[in-house]
Formats: C-alpha cells, sequence, structure tokens
C-alpha cells in the first residue's frame, strides 16, 4: 500500500508548492505524483512540467501527466492518466510507448476495468468514494469493488475521491493498492506534511 499523490486544482505560486511539495515527497511512502491542472496552454503547462518533473523523479517517484498523453511523452513524464472521455488505452499506449506508465480511469464499472486491465493498462482507478472538492463527482464507488478486483485480478487498483485521514480505513482494510490524494493533504490544517506523516504511519500499520 503506497500513495499516490495528484496536485491541487491550481498552482498559482508554483515556488512556494514546489517546496512544499518537496518536503512531502522526502516522507516516503508515495509512488506516483500526478499533474493534475486544467485550462492552461500548452507552454504554461510545459513550464509547470519542467519545474516539477525533476524534483519528483529524482525521488524515484513517477511523475504522470493528466489526460495529455501527447505532452506526457515530449516533456519526458513517466506516464499519464486517462478518463474515460479522452483518449482511448490504445491511443495513450501508440504514444507514450511500451515503456511508459498508462493509467486508466474507471469509475465504478468492474467492466470497464477489466477491459483496461486486459489492454494492458498499468492501474485501473476506482471512485469516487467520497465527496470531494477537487472535482466534479459523476460516479459513486463502493469499498466492495475494491475487494472484488484484488481478489480478481492481478493490475493494481487507486481508490480515488475525497480521501481523507478520516476515511481512508476502509479503503485500505478492503484492498486499494494505492490511495489517490489531493486535497486531504494539501489542505489539511495542521500542514501537509505532517498530512503525509500521519498517512505514512495509517498505511504502514496495516
Amino acid at each position: 500500500m503506497l500513495l499516490y499523490l495528484i496536485t491541487p486544482p491550481e498552482l498559482n505560486d508554483l515556488h512556494t508548492f514546489t517546496k512544499t511539495m518537496i518536503a512531502v515527497l522526502d516522507v516516503g511512502c508515495i509512488a506516483y505524483f500526478q499533474l493534475r491542472v486544467k485550462n492552461l496552454s500548452d507552454d504554461s503547462l510545459c513550464r509547470i512540467i519542467d519545474v516539477l518533473r525533476p524534483e519528483v523523479q529524482k525521488r524515484d517517484v513517477a511523475f504522470i501527466l493528466n489526460d495529455r498523453h501527447d505532452l506526457a511523452f515530449a516533456t519526458g513524464c513517466d506516464g499519464v492518466h486517462i478518463g474515460q472521455n479522452d483518449v482511448t488505452y490504445d491511443q495513450a499506449r501508440k504514444i507514450v510507448g511500451i515503456k511508459s506508465i498508462v493509467g486508466v480511469t474507471c469509475y465504478n464499472s468492474r467492466s470497464l476495468a477489466t477491459i483496461a486491465s486486459k489492454s494492458g493498462a498499468d492501474y485501473v482507478s476506482f471512485g469516487a468514494f467520497y465527496t470531494t472538492s477537487t472535482k466534479k463527482i459523476t460516479h459513486r464507488s463502493n469499498p466492495k469493488i475494491l475487494s472484488w478486483w484484488s481478489g480478481q485480478m492481478k493490475t493494481p487498483c487507486v481508490a480515488i475521491g475525497g480521501i481523507t485521514l478520516k476515511n481512508a480505513t476502509p479503503l485500505i482494510e478492503a484492498g486499494a493498492d494505492f490511495l489517490a490524494i489531493s486535497s486531504g493533504i494539501w489542505n489539511y490544517p495542521d500542514g501537509a506534511v505532517y498530512a503525509i506523516r500521519c498517512f505514512k504511519r495509517l498505511i504502514s500499520n496495516r
């Protein structure tokens, strides 16, 4: 069990965020780091990638770009995460190559997850499990799907959607391989570093 860290939806102060991000990554227990910001020009997005990606990768954490398979390959990211309304898995894989990571959003659908797994996805994500302020919720998931998946399939699964220190335990117990967290870290009242330390203790005790 490890964490999948997702950026806030906006990075208005990139310098300050980068310092916080580095401190959080240095705590450990993070396998993936996803850049998920919307409505930026390609130039602006690439500038953010150029700042964050080296810091993430030097700590042996995979740097994943949301949606943009084309930029993921062009900017040296480790992979891309695609939704059901983005390009298909095959289209993304064709661009990023066989050595890159491709993760697929599967909502609460066993069939979508099975198709993605059989196609070769490196992980599937289920959610949202809880209410979240970082993304509009169109599907809700139950922890039972994690238990079913972990008992049937070898492809890792990611639990996503409103996960916090207070509600993460049922998802861990259900068999999630990774917990995807955004505001549960960045907006934690006592600070992101304290939050990631608490998450590290939580998952290490399971």
